[in-house]
């Protein structure tokens, strides 16, 4: 399970992330069942919910991505 810490972490880093990392990030997450988004899909859905759908993988995972880097 993730601490709270490591949430607002997750957030901040997913916050400042344009659509190509955001797919990137989609595309190499290790998740437990599999990730089947169009390409369609990935280029016409706003930026804030990809960022949402991504936090909310994570969170449903219960692990921090380890492609990401520290907030500053």
């Amino acid at each position: 399970m993730l601490a709270s810490d490591q949430v607002d972490e997750l957030i901040c880093l997913v916050a400042g992330m344009d659509r190509p990392q955001i797919v990137d990030h989609f595309t190499a997450y290790n998740a437990s069942f599999p990730l089947d988004f169009s390409d369609e899909f990935l280029t016409t859905v706003s930026l804030e919910k990809l960022r949402h759908i991504f936090v909310a993988l994570c969170l449903q995972q219960q692990r921090f991505p380890e492609t990401l880097t520290a907030c500053a």
